[in-house]
Protein backbone atom coordinates (compact mmCIF):
# COMPACT_ATOMS: atom_id res chain seq x y z
CA UNK A 1 0.00 0.00 0.00
CA UNK A 2 1.56 3.36 -1.35
CA UNK A 3 1.92 6.15 1.80
CA UNK A 4 -0.60 9.08 1.52
CA UNK A 5 1.54 12.25 0.50
CA UNK A 6 0.45 13.97 3.75
CA UNK A 7 1.88 11.41 5.93
CA UNK A 8 5.40 12.79 5.68
CA UNK A 9 4.28 16.00 7.76
CA UNK A 10 2.55 14.43 10.63
CA UNK A 11 5.46 11.67 10.93
CA UNK A 12 8.02 14.72 11.36
CA UNK A 13 6.25 16.24 13.56
CA UNK A 14 5.10 13.50 15.64
CA UNK A 15 8.46 10.98 15.53
CA UNK A 16 8.62 11.33 19.63
CA UNK A 17 11.37 13.37 21.69
CA UNK A 18 14.59 12.80 19.84
CA UNK A 19 13.19 11.88 16.07
CA UNK A 20 10.87 14.88 15.88
CA UNK A 21 11.52 18.40 14.50
CA UNK A 22 9.82 21.49 13.11
CA UNK A 23 8.97 21.65 9.68
CA UNK A 24 11.10 23.54 7.16
CA UNK A 25 9.21 26.85 5.31
CA UNK A 26 8.74 24.75 2.01
CA UNK A 27 7.22 21.55 4.22
CA UNK A 28 4.72 23.65 5.81
CA UNK A 29 3.80 25.36 2.82
CA UNK A 30 3.17 21.89 0.96
CA UNK A 31 1.72 20.87 3.74
CA UNK A 32 -1.16 23.48 4.13
CA UNK A 33 -1.38 23.33 0.19
CA UNK A 34 -2.56 19.91 0.79
CA UNK A 35 -4.70 20.35 3.58
CA UNK A 36 -6.24 23.50 1.61
CA UNK A 37 -7.06 21.47 -1.73
CA UNK A 38 -8.68 18.82 -0.06
CA UNK A 39 -6.09 16.12 -0.50
CA UNK A 40 -5.53 15.24 3.54
CA UNK A 41 -7.42 12.80 5.21
CA UNK A 42 -10.04 14.62 8.28
CA UNK A 43 -7.77 12.44 10.29
CA UNK A 44 -4.53 13.13 9.12
CA UNK A 45 -5.49 17.12 9.49
CA UNK A 46 -6.80 16.29 13.17
CA UNK A 47 -3.40 14.77 14.35
CA UNK A 48 -1.02 17.92 12.31
CA UNK A 49 -2.75 20.36 14.04
CA UNK A 50 -2.83 19.05 17.31
CA UNK A 51 0.70 17.89 17.13
CA UNK A 52 1.56 21.72 15.94
CA UNK A 53 -0.44 23.34 19.36
CA UNK A 54 1.62 20.83 21.82
CA UNK A 55 5.55 21.76 20.00
CA UNK A 56 4.10 25.16 19.58
CA UNK A 57 4.20 26.50 15.71
CA UNK A 58 7.48 28.50 14.49
CA UNK A 59 8.11 31.29 12.49
CA UNK A 60 9.14 29.20 9.65
CA UNK A 61 6.44 27.39 9.80
CA UNK A 62 3.91 30.07 10.16
CA UNK A 63 5.67 31.71 7.34
CA UNK A 64 5.12 28.70 5.16
CA UNK A 65 1.12 28.24 6.22
CA UNK A 66 0.85 32.05 5.63
CA UNK A 67 2.25 31.13 1.63
CA UNK A 68 -0.04 28.17 1.05
CA UNK A 69 -3.46 30.09 1.91
CA UNK A 70 -2.01 33.63 0.04
CA UNK A 71 -1.64 31.84 -3.12
CA UNK A 72 -5.16 29.66 -2.36
CA UNK A 73 -6.55 33.02 -1.91
CA UNK A 74 -5.16 34.67 -5.12
CA UNK A 75 -6.46 31.84 -7.18
CA UNK A 76 -10.08 32.73 -5.64
CA UNK A 77 -9.94 36.50 -5.58
CA UNK A 78 -8.91 39.49 -7.47
CA UNK A 79 -6.11 41.62 -6.19
CA UNK A 80 -7.00 44.93 -4.19
CA UNK A 81 -4.39 47.66 -4.29
CA UNK A 82 -3.68 50.94 -2.20
CA UNK A 83 -4.29 49.17 1.59
CA UNK A 84 -3.10 50.97 4.40
CA UNK A 85 -3.94 48.65 7.09
CA UNK A 86 -4.03 45.15 7.12
CA UNK A 87 -6.61 44.45 10.58
CA UNK A 88 -6.85 41.20 11.95
CA UNK A 89 -9.82 40.43 14.29
CA UNK A 90 -9.94 36.82 16.07
CA UNK A 91 -10.27 36.95 19.13
CA UNK A 92 -13.39 38.70 19.91
CA UNK A 93 -14.07 39.77 23.72
CA UNK A 94 -16.52 39.41 26.67
CA UNK A 95 -15.52 42.27 29.39
CA UNK A 96 -15.83 45.40 27.04
CA UNK A 97 -17.10 46.61 23.99
CA UNK A 98 -14.89 46.14 20.64
CA UNK A 99 -13.26 49.79 20.97
CA UNK A 100 -10.95 48.77 18.60
CA UNK A 101 -13.85 49.48 15.59
CA UNK A 102 -13.93 53.11 16.34
CA UNK A 103 -10.06 52.85 15.77
CA UNK A 104 -10.35 51.67 12.53
CA UNK A 105 -13.24 53.80 11.64
CA UNK A 106 -11.58 56.86 12.76
CA UNK A 107 -8.36 56.03 10.43
CA UNK A 108 -10.67 55.10 7.41
CA UNK A 109 -12.77 58.96 8.16
CA UNK A 110 -8.79 60.23 8.28
CA UNK A 111 -7.88 58.94 4.56
CA UNK A 112 -6.40 55.47 5.27
CA UNK A 113 -7.82 52.52 3.48
CA UNK A 114 -8.59 49.54 6.33
CA UNK A 115 -9.13 46.12 5.48
CA UNK A 116 -10.38 43.98 8.23
CA UNK A 117 -10.52 40.19 8.04
CA UNK A 118 -12.02 37.98 11.35
CA UNK A 119 -13.86 35.05 11.88
CA UNK A 120 -17.10 34.62 14.75
CA UNK A 121 -18.66 32.12 16.89
CA UNK A 122 -15.88 29.61 17.16
CA UNK A 123 -15.51 31.01 21.11
CA UNK A 124 -18.67 30.84 23.08
CA UNK A 125 -19.45 34.17 25.29
CA UNK A 126 -17.53 36.03 23.17
CA UNK A 127 -18.49 39.07 20.95
CA UNK A 128 -16.93 39.51 17.58
CA UNK A 129 -16.41 42.39 14.94
CA UNK A 130 -18.43 40.95 12.39
CA UNK A 131 -21.74 41.26 14.51
CA UNK A 132 -20.29 45.07 15.75
CA UNK A 133 -20.13 45.82 12.38
CA UNK A 134 -23.50 44.59 11.16
CA UNK A 135 -25.26 46.36 13.89
CA UNK A 136 -23.83 49.64 12.49
CA UNK A 137 -24.74 48.75 9.04
CA UNK A 138 -21.69 47.64 7.41
CA UNK A 139 -21.94 44.74 5.14
CA UNK A 140 -19.64 42.52 5.23
CA UNK A 141 -17.57 41.42 1.82
CA UNK A 142 -18.33 38.56 0.47
CA UNK A 143 -15.92 38.71 -2.30
CA UNK A 144 -12.67 41.17 -3.00
CA UNK A 145 -14.97 43.14 -5.66
CA UNK A 146 -17.47 44.13 -2.73
CA UNK A 147 -14.71 44.93 -0.51
CA UNK A 148 -13.34 47.09 -3.42
CA UNK A 149 -16.62 49.10 -3.28
CA UNK A 150 -16.65 49.09 0.18
CA UNK A 151 -13.23 50.85 0.43
CA UNK A 152 -13.69 53.31 -2.40
CA UNK A 153 -16.75 54.53 -0.58
CA UNK A 154 -15.98 54.77 2.94
CA UNK A 155 -11.96 53.63 2.95
CA UNK A 156 -13.29 50.82 5.11
CA UNK A 157 -14.00 47.04 4.49
CA UNK A 158 -14.34 43.60 6.44
CA UNK A 159 -14.19 40.42 4.93
CA UNK A 160 -14.75 37.09 6.89
CA UNK A 161 -12.50 34.38 6.34
CA UNK A 162 -15.07 32.49 5.37
CA UNK A 163 -15.34 34.43 2.17
CA UNK A 164 -11.70 35.24 2.01
CA UNK A 165 -10.76 31.63 2.58
CA UNK A 166 -13.29 29.55 3.41
CA UNK A 167 -11.14 26.27 3.51
CA UNK A 168 -8.95 28.27 6.33
CA UNK A 169 -12.96 28.57 8.50
CA UNK A 170 -13.57 25.16 8.23
CA UNK A 171 -9.91 24.43 10.01
CA UNK A 172 -11.13 26.67 12.69
CA UNK A 173 -14.13 25.46 13.08
CA UNK A 174 -12.56 22.45 14.65
CA UNK A 175 -12.11 24.49 17.83
CA UNK A 176 -15.41 22.88 19.17
CA UNK A 177 -13.97 19.53 18.18
CA UNK A 178 -10.91 19.96 19.67
CA UNK A 179 -11.77 21.80 22.48
CA UNK A 180 -8.81 23.48 22.19
CA UNK A 181 -8.06 26.61 19.67
CA UNK A 182 -5.32 25.44 16.75
CA UNK A 183 -2.00 26.90 14.64
CA UNK A 184 -4.86 28.50 12.16
CA UNK A 185 -6.14 31.14 14.97
CA UNK A 186 -1.96 32.45 14.71
CA UNK A 187 -1.45 32.09 11.22
CA UNK A 188 -4.87 33.97 10.16
CA UNK A 189 -3.85 36.74 11.80
CA UNK A 190 -0.58 36.75 9.27
CA UNK A 191 -2.55 36.21 6.23
CA UNK A 192 -2.09 39.83 4.57
CA UNK A 193 -4.10 38.28 2.20
CA UNK A 194 -4.16 41.80 -0.50
CA UNK A 195 -0.37 43.19 0.22
CA UNK A 196 -1.36 46.18 3.11
CA UNK A 197 1.56 48.71 3.23
CA UNK A 198 0.82 47.76 7.38
CA UNK A 199 -0.40 44.88 9.23
CA UNK A 200 -1.88 44.84 12.88
CA UNK A 201 -1.95 41.74 14.71
CA UNK A 202 -2.36 41.37 18.18
CA UNK A 203 -1.88 38.45 20.48
CA UNK A 204 -3.41 37.28 23.76
CA UNK A 205 -0.13 34.93 25.20
CA UNK A 206 3.10 37.74 25.19
CA UNK A 207 5.15 35.13 24.26
CA UNK A 208 3.75 34.68 20.79
CA UNK A 209 4.11 38.24 20.19
CA UNK A 210 8.19 37.72 19.07
CA UNK A 211 6.89 34.29 16.99
CA UNK A 212 4.68 36.89 14.65
CA UNK A 213 7.15 38.96 14.79
CA UNK A 214 9.72 37.00 13.01
CA UNK A 215 6.77 35.50 10.88
CA UNK A 216 6.27 38.90 9.78
CA UNK A 217 9.98 39.06 9.01
CA UNK A 218 10.13 36.11 6.86
CA UNK A 219 7.16 37.20 5.05
CA UNK A 220 8.98 40.12 4.09
CA UNK A 221 5.91 42.87 5.14
CA UNK A 222 6.93 46.49 4.82
CA UNK A 223 5.89 47.30 8.08
CA UNK A 224 4.39 45.16 10.96
CA UNK A 225 2.85 45.71 14.68
CA UNK A 226 1.94 42.95 17.20
CA UNK A 227 1.36 43.71 20.72
CA UNK A 228 -0.84 41.82 23.57
CA UNK A 229 -4.42 43.77 22.86
CA UNK A 230 -7.29 43.45 24.73
CA UNK A 231 -8.63 39.88 25.19
CA UNK A 232 -6.19 39.59 22.15
CA UNK A 233 -7.83 42.12 19.62
CA UNK A 234 -5.46 44.95 17.95
CA UNK A 235 -6.81 47.47 20.97
CA UNK A 236 -4.44 49.64 23.09
CA UNK A 237 -5.29 48.53 27.09
CA UNK A 238 -4.49 51.95 28.76
CA UNK A 239 -4.44 50.29 32.09
CA UNK A 240 -1.04 48.14 31.40
CA UNK A 241 1.95 48.08 30.68
CA UNK A 242 2.85 47.64 27.39
CA UNK A 243 5.74 45.92 24.86
CA UNK A 244 4.89 46.46 20.71
CA UNK A 245 7.05 44.78 18.39
CA UNK A 246 7.53 46.42 15.05
CA UNK A 247 8.85 45.73 11.68
CA UNK A 248 9.36 49.19 9.68
CA UNK A 249 11.20 49.11 6.39
CA UNK A 250 12.76 45.89 7.03
CA UNK A 251 14.08 46.91 10.94
CA UNK A 252 13.32 45.72 13.91
CA UNK A 253 11.87 47.23 16.91
CA UNK A 254 10.90 46.99 20.12
CA UNK A 255 8.95 50.37 22.41
CA UNK A 256 7.48 49.93 25.65
CA UNK A 257 4.20 51.87 26.41
CA UNK A 258 3.67 53.14 30.36
CA UNK A 259 -0.44 52.37 31.59
CA UNK A 260 -2.30 55.62 31.30
CA UNK A 261 -5.46 55.15 33.50
CA UNK A 262 -4.88 53.29 37.01
CA UNK A 263 -7.76 51.11 36.24
CA UNK A 264 -10.83 49.73 34.42
CA UNK A 265 -14.38 48.73 35.11
CA UNK A 266 -16.09 45.93 33.18
CA UNK A 267 -18.48 47.35 30.60
CA UNK A 268 -21.15 44.81 29.01
CA UNK A 269 -19.84 44.48 25.27
CA UNK A 270 -22.76 46.46 22.79
CA UNK A 271 -23.02 48.09 19.77
CA UNK A 272 -24.97 51.15 22.11
CA UNK A 273 -21.69 51.60 24.21
CA UNK A 274 -19.81 52.04 20.82
CA UNK A 275 -22.44 54.69 19.40
CA UNK A 276 -22.82 56.13 22.90
CA UNK A 277 -18.89 57.17 22.85
CA UNK A 278 -18.72 58.06 19.31
CA UNK A 279 -21.32 60.43 19.69
CA UNK A 280 -20.42 61.84 23.21
CA UNK A 281 -16.62 61.46 22.55
CA UNK A 282 -15.80 61.72 26.09
CA UNK A 283 -17.05 58.83 28.45
CA UNK A 284 -15.99 56.78 29.30
CA UNK A 285 -12.74 57.88 29.31
CA UNK A 286 -10.80 54.27 29.34
CA UNK A 287 -12.98 53.65 25.86
CA UNK A 288 -11.29 57.26 24.44
CA UNK A 289 -7.95 56.30 25.81
CA UNK A 290 -8.36 53.02 23.80
CA UNK A 291 -9.42 54.07 20.58
CA UNK A 292 -7.09 57.18 20.57
CA UNK A 293 -4.17 54.60 21.69
CA UNK A 294 -5.00 52.04 19.06
CA UNK A 295 -5.23 54.91 16.47
CA UNK A 296 -1.51 55.67 17.18
CA UNK A 297 -0.11 52.89 17.57
CA UNK A 298 -1.36 51.92 13.66
CA UNK A 299 0.16 55.60 12.74
CA UNK A 300 3.53 54.69 14.22
CA UNK A 301 3.72 51.61 12.27
CA UNK A 302 2.73 52.96 9.19
CA UNK A 303 5.63 55.83 9.36
CA UNK A 304 2.80 58.34 9.39
CA UNK A 305 4.35 59.90 12.46
CA UNK A 306 8.21 59.90 14.40
CA UNK A 307 6.71 58.26 17.70
CA UNK A 308 3.81 57.07 19.70
CA UNK A 309 3.25 60.79 21.54
CA UNK A 310 2.99 62.13 18.07
CA UNK A 311 0.47 59.34 17.20
CA UNK A 312 -1.72 60.31 20.31
CA UNK A 313 -1.56 63.90 18.99
CA UNK A 314 -2.72 63.34 15.81
CA UNK A 315 -5.28 60.65 16.54
CA UNK A 316 -7.12 63.15 19.40
CA UNK A 317 -7.26 65.66 16.28
CA UNK A 318 -8.92 63.02 13.93
CA UNK A 319 -11.09 62.17 17.56
CA UNK A 320 -11.86 65.79 17.61
CA UNK A 321 -12.68 66.30 13.91
CA UNK A 322 -14.75 62.78 12.86
CA UNK A 323 -17.97 62.83 11.43
CA UNK A 324 -20.67 60.12 11.47
CA UNK A 325 -19.63 56.56 12.90
CA UNK A 326 -20.19 55.36 9.64
CA UNK A 327 -21.70 57.45 6.84
CA UNK A 328 -23.07 55.05 4.84
CA UNK A 329 -24.91 53.48 7.63
CA UNK A 330 -28.76 53.03 7.31
CA UNK A 331 -31.07 55.72 9.03
CA UNK A 332 -33.12 54.94 11.97
CA UNK A 333 -36.86 53.61 11.62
Amino acid sequence: MTEHPFAQYVRTLGKGKTGSRSLSRDEARQAMQLILSGQAEDVQIGAFLMLLRVKEESAEELAGFVDACRAHIAVAHTPLAGIDFDWSSYAGKRRQPLWFILAALLLAQSGYRVLMHGSRGHTAGRHYAQDSLEALGIAPASSSQQAAEQLENNNFAFMPLAALCPPLQQLMDLRDLFGLRSPVHTLSRLLNPFSAHTTLQSVFHPAYASTHHAAAGLLGEQHSLVFKGDAGEVEYRPQANLKVKLWRSGKTEEIKLLRRVDSVEAVEPSVAALTACWESGAQPSYAVQAILGSVALALYAHGAVDNVEQGFEAASAMWQSRGDIYPARPAPA
